[in-house]
């Protein structure tokens, strides 16, 4: 049976019901939000690291990253020795109005060159100003985190988990060679050593 006004009546309940809680609006300029610890704010650039090898710029999907380099000879060290090049960065920048965030240059660098920093307060009343040049992405490695500790339940990684077996097994193949410590029930070759 539907009483007439009875959907006023719970909707006014609901209304008087969440007059009286306090509100949870965060004051975002005054209160900061906290981060989850891989946070995707805005990219960093260590510039000592990048060789210019151009595979952040073409592995992105928006095309948002603009990297000009030179080549430049380096005399040989010792006589009789040739020239090497090397790649010089000149200009790195990373339009963030085209950005997608989608992290694909960071995983594909080789070296280590780009970071996540969590920082995302960089907006801009100018559209041209939201291209960051390599000064700027310098800078913003003041603010990446330092890594987060592996999880000690993990499995270890194969490369340590493989080494570990090899170093395991190389004891073992010392103490069949004869070179290790005797085995229970053998006494210790004592003529080893003696008269030397």
């Amino acid at each position: 049976m539907n009483i007439p006004g009875s959907g006023l009546l719970r909707g006014l309940a609901v209304t008087w019901r969440n007059l009286t809680r306090r509100a949870v609006t965060a004051q975002y300029p005054d209160a900061l939000p906290e981060l989850p610890p891989r946070s995707r704010g805005v990219i960093a650039l260590i510039e000592e690291k990048c060789t210019s090898c151009m595979l952040c710029a073409r592995e992105c999907p928006a095309w948002c990253i603009y990297i000009d380099s030179h080549k430049d000879v380096i005399p040989a060290t010792t006589e009789g020795g040739r020239e090497r090049s090397r790649n010089v960065l000149d200009r790195f920048a990373i339009d963030y109005s085209l950005c997608m965030y989608c992290s694909i240059c960071v995983e594909v660098c080789p070296f280590d060159a780009l970071h996540w920093s969590p920082e995302f307060e960089y907006a801009e009343l100018d559209i041209r100003d939201l291209t960051h040049e390599k000064d700027r992405l310098r800078d913003w490695m003041w603010t990446v985190p330092a890594p987060t500790a592996l999880d000690e339940n993990a499995d270890d990684p194969k490369e340590i988990s493989t080494a570990r077996k090899a170093a395991e097994r190389a004891p073992r193949s010392t103490e069949l060679s004869g070179g290790g410590p005797a085995t229970a029930g053998q006494a210790p070759d004592k003529s080893e050593g003696e008269g030397r």
